[in-house]
Order: structure tokens, then C-alpha cells, then sequence
């Protein structure tokens, strides 16, 4: 699975690694992604949402529905 969140989008970034002799090599900075199962009650179902931490924060207010809303919003199976 690539190292992307359902709810936020967030993705990894690209930069470089800089030695102490200041060579650069290229290095990922990935989101803190996290596989997390909520209970959705209108589809009597759990669901298991790979979110960053920032994106679990953000079901945590909106709601587990409106989360799964806007994830099927951008077009991912849940």
C-alpha cells in the first residue's frame, strides 16, 4: 500500500538527505499513517480507514459519517 491518507490526501514529500561533507542523496518524508477501524452505523459495519494522524483528529470531529462521505467524495472504495 503506498503511504497515502484516505481522508486527507496527505502523501509523502520528496527532499534530501545532507551528509556532514554536505553531499546530497534523495530521502522520502512519509505521513504518519495509521490503519484504524471505526464502526459505521448506518451500513451496520466496520470499516478500516488507513488515515495519517492529522486525518484521525479530523474523524474525531467531524464524525466517522461525514469522514466516509468525503472519503467516497474523492472517489476511494471504502
Amino acid at each position: 500500500m503506498s503511504a497515502h491518507c484516505m481522508l486527507t490526501g496527505a502523501q509523502p514529500g520528496f527532499g534530501n538527505r545532507i551528509s556532514h561533507s554536505h553531499r546530497r542523496t534523495s530521502r522520502r518524508f512519509d505521513p504518519n499513517i495509521q490503519s484504524k477501524r471505526y464502526w459505521l452505523p448506518s451500513e451496520g459495519r466496520y470499516v478500516r480507514l488507513r488515515l495519517s494522524t492529522k486525518g484521525i483528529k479530523t474523524v474525531d470531529t467531524i464524525g466517522v459519517e461525514a469522514a466516509v462521505a468525503r472519503i467516497r467524495a474523492r472517489g476511494v472504495r471504502v
